[in-house]
């Protein structure tokens, strides 16, 4: 595949690195594959040969002429995963509780970003494989996978201008008494290195969120994120006081099952994963500039959690608000 580019710098790109002044005009392109191809000749700065750290003046005309080479993301692996549409630019993805998007620490195989190479080896020429954002590991439901430079790009910028709609299914413990919207701002644990919190100077987080049902001492929520922080719906409502259910690392100790028969609890009890489903995917068509969304049913250990929660109301004579 090959990368075909005549840009000419601007003021805004004076006294900035060659390498740095192309990243920030080729997002969709980490700044080490652009130094790459600066170090191989394939830019050219005014029809000449230049170093990754020139820096520039303005008014420079930057040719880039790449070959796109594979990145080495991971190895090719069959790996199951629920395909909801397709085309030329775009998978979007059902992706199943348990599966792993990238390869890390104790997680190097059988991930979702395995089974895409399995499937379309040619994803090895885009970061991260074309993935553009993530969900942990024990979420289920929809995420969208870039198979070209264009779609990257313009998935990344709009996840950057937060005009991607991601809404989930999520179930809580405690009873909400109306929605709202969480502000808090999000960062590393202060001591747990693998979680995150609300902690001062973290970064700006937002999350809004409306009741669609409550249950004895339980709420179904819709939530939908602005931003995208790590493990950010989770954070959010444990900092509301209303971790999800089956949350290992958020929800602190077990909740009141009063007023729940003992199959309810038990199944609560032995919900194997947070209760957290990616329900709705909105956004625009890269080539094609035009709206699109899907959405998908609840997974079915999540469905078959909300049966018995249903069915648990209709005994209660509880009603659903």
């Amino acid at each position: 595949m090959r990368v075909d580019k005549d840009l000419v710098f601007d003021a805004a790109d004076a006294g900035h690195r060659l390498d740095q002044a192309l990243a920030a005009r080729l997002p969709e392109f980490s700044r080490g594959r652009i130094q790459t191809w600066i170090e191989a000749g394939m830019v050219l700065v005014d029809g000449q040969p230049s170093r990754a750290r020139t820096r520039m003046r303005g008014g420079e005309q930057v040719n880039v002429r790449a070959t796109l080479e594979p990145l080495g993301c991971s190895e090719p692996e069959a790996v199951d995963f629920g395909l909801v549409f397709e085309d030329e630019h775009l998978l979007v993805i059902d992706k199943p509780a348990g599966l792993v998007v990238h390869p890390a620490a104790g997680n190097w195989h059988g991930t979702l970003l395995n089974g895409l190479l399995h499937r379309e080896p040619a994803l090895d020429r885009l970061p991260r494989c074309g993935i553009v954002h993530r969900l942990d590991k024990d979420t289920s439901g929809l995420l969208v996978v870039a198979r070209t430079p264009l779609a990257h790009q313009s998935l990344t910028e709009q996840l950057r201008a937060r005009t991607v709609k991601r809404e989930y299914i999520a179930l809580v413990a405690g009873e909400l008494t109306t929605g709202g919207r969480i502000e808090a701002p999000i960062g590393r644990h202060p001591t747990r290195r693998t979680a995150m919190a609300v902690v001062p100077g973290g970064r700006p987080s937002m999350t809004d969120y409306r009741i669609l049902a409550r249950y004895p001492n339980l709420s179904l929520l819709a939530v939908q994120l602005l931003t995208g922080r790590t493990h950010q719906i989770r954070v959010h409502m444990a900092h509301l006081r209303h971790p999800l259910i089956g949350d290992s690392v958020y929800a602190g100790q077990p909740r009141s099952m009063r007023g729940l028969s003992d199959r309810a609890a038990r199944a609560l009890r032995q919900f194997p994963r947070q209760a957290l489903h990616a329900v709705r995917l909105g956004l625009i068509h890269p080539a094609q500039g035009t709206a699109m969304s899907w959405e998908v049913p609840m997974a079915p250990d999540f469905g078959q959690l909300m049966e018995i929660l249903e069915h648990e109301k209709q005994r209660t004579g509880n009603r659903c608000t």
